[in-house]
């Protein structure tokens, strides 16, 4: 039996596009796990060894009374989720709007088990935004208050 050309075009055509969709699923589906806006100081914990190496988006709120900046600039200050504190560490512009009580999302490496060194700092845009997932992760420890609420 002898394929006309027609034919071995067309299932050369739907093995290539088949392995396409294949390898787009798998990508995707391991994706997954590295499109997380940012990870909260409980989250640290769960962390495995390969991801506490990479650069991470550290969120959470700048715990009152934690900020201060030394001599030669470098900006401390402890972020919390209510639960858990991380010590964040950052040189660099300050964003105007980045104060005690307000939410934060720092980018970063780990220093050791409790130290963050931040490379850019994001802070919120006007007083009444708060990410969604610093709102679901603030719920989700229980130190969430709806400032809406009577």
């Amino acid at each position: 039996m002898n394929m006309k050309a027609k034919h071995k075009r067309l299932i050369l055509v739907g093995t290539l596009m088949a392995l396409m969709l294949s390898s787009a699923a798998y990508i995707l589906l391991n994706f997954k796990d590295y499109t997380v806006f940012f990870i909260t100081p409980s989250d640290i914990a769960s962390l495995k060894d390969a991801q506490r190496s990479s650069r991470l988006r550290l969120g959470g709120l700048v715990k009152t009374g934690s900020v201060s900046q030394a001599a030669d600039g470098t900006l401390s200050f402890t972020v919390t989720d209510g639960t858990q504190d991380m010590q964040v560490r950052y040189r660099g512009i300050i964003p105007s709007l980045f104060r005690e009580g307000q939410g934060v999302v720092a980018e970063g490496m780990l220093e050791g088990a409790d130290a963050f060194r931040a490379e850019t700092i994001l802070a919120k845009h006007d007083e009444n935004y708060m990410p969604k997932e610093v709102v679901d992760a603030l719920k989700k420890s229980g130190k969430w208050q709806d400032k809406n609420a009577p």
